[in-house]
């Protein structure tokens, strides 16, 4: 068993499983536990901060406990061919008797006394099949949880049918609203019959007024003509008669 064993049991001990989609934060816890006599400090540090939120990333744990890291990812864009090289660093040491600054131990340790352990981060991704299983999974417990909510069987019937009553009543209020569309359709198709009908008759008796006025303004000429003849003639015939008088 080695020194770092001795001091402090990790699970899992070498990789942390990170399992997708990752759309949404993905968490992994870590245990730490110490099967020594004596009180021990760690400290969990990762080659990508930004990537993963450590809660708790340091502390102390009392001899024979255990202690539950969560390590969150955060949202990223999967890459399957991009193999991941994140890791994670567990340090430890024999906390003081009389420590009160755990940050100054930490600066103040020398490199004999830390022991640390590397973990490797693998990313998972669902395969069909758990894909399949997962989405059946989700649908029994809706069902399990509508069940539940509706109560008996004989509820249930109950609103279904209550459904299909209110169904049959709207089928029925959007036949008689159609009915009654078409019905409008019509009225408005004979109004513009009509109106087409008014607006010949109104032409047609405006033209016959207009050939009327027209007859009439040409009467009065056309009486005129003969009385013009009959004095033009008059007039040759004294001129004739005064000729041969003299």
């Amino acid at each position: 068993m080695s020194k770092l064993e001795q001091i402090l049991i990790l699970d899992p001990p070498s990789d942390l499983r990170f399992r997708g989609p990752f759309t949404d934060v993905v968490t992994t816890n870590l245990k730490l536990r110490n099967p020594s006599d004596r009180r021990v400090c760690f400290k969990v540090k990762t080659t990508a901060p930004r990537r993963y939120c450590v809660r708790p990333n340091s502390g102390v744990i009392d001899p024979g406990s255990t202690v539950t890291i969560s390590v969150m990812l955060q949202p990223f864009d999967y890459d399957p061919n991009e193999k991941s090289k994140h890791k994670f660093m567990v340090q430890t040491i024999f906390a003081p008797s009389n420590v009160n600054d755990l940050e100054a131990m930490w600066k103040d340790a020398k490199p004999d006394d830390l022991m640390d352990s590397k973990l490797r981060c693998v990313f998972e991704m669902p395969s069909d099949n758990d894909k399949m299983n997962e989405l059946e999974s989700s649908k029994a417990g809706s069902l399990l949880n509508a069940s539940k909510a509706d109560g008996t069987p004989g509820a249930k019937a109950g609103s279904v049918s209550m459904d299909d009553t209110e169904m049959r009543k709207l089928m029925e209020e959007c036949k008689r609203l159609q009915t009654e569309v078409g019905k409008l359709l019509d009225e408005n198709r004979q109004l513009k019959d009509e109106g087409l009908r008014m607006r010949k008759a109104n032409q047609f008796d405006s033209s016959a007024s207009k050939s009327s006025a027209s007859m009439l303004s040409k009467d009065p000429a056309s009486k005129s003509l003969p009385s013009l003849l009959v004095v033009i003639a008059a007039i040759f015939i004294g001129f004739f008669l005064g000729k041969f008088v003299l």
